[in-house]
């Protein structure tokens, strides 16, 4: 009885998992698709067009490698925060103040050393077995 309520349990996880990465799936392919035609309707593209476009692949990217590897790897969502920040203060640097600018810029630098340092741990500490290293490639296990 008690392995049938795990399995259900497991199951009814998983389905909304899924559900759940179906829905960011179509929201994100329905945002990307509405930018291209508000590119297209202004017939001009800007670079933060350009960058907001590269944060929906990036977030496409994350699910496509959760579904082939059922793995994450916590890099993907430093590498949109980012970009995302690199859009924002492209976006309104004319209206920022210094230290805001500071601030964004060493947000940037701060979440760049993060993703050096995990993947140095990655690679001088590598995860004994596949299984127990999340979202990783053999590559990246490797000297």
């Amino acid at each position: 009885m008690k392995k049938q309520i795990q399995h259900f349990n497991h199951s009814a996880l998983s389905l909304i998992e899924h559900i759940g990465l179906l829905v960011i799936a179509i929201a994100t392919v329905f945002a990307m698709s509405s930018e291209v035609i508000n590119m297209l309707n202004s017939k001009a593209v800007m670079l933060t067009d350009l960058l907001l476009l590269f944060l929906y692949l990036e977030v496409v990217a994350m699910i496509q490698r959760y579904y082939t590897s059922g793995k994450l790897p916590v890099r993907f969502p430093l590498y949109i925060g980012i970009v995302a920040l690199a859009r924002y203060l492209i976006l309104d640097m004319k209206a920022m103040d210094e230290w805001r600018m500071i601030a964004v810029t060493s947000s940037i630098l701060l979440l760049a050393l993060a993703i050096l340092l995990i993947r140095y741990g990655h690679v001088r500490f590598p995860y004994l077995s596949d299984e127990s290293a999340p979202g990783m490639d053999k590559s990246e296990t490797t000297h």
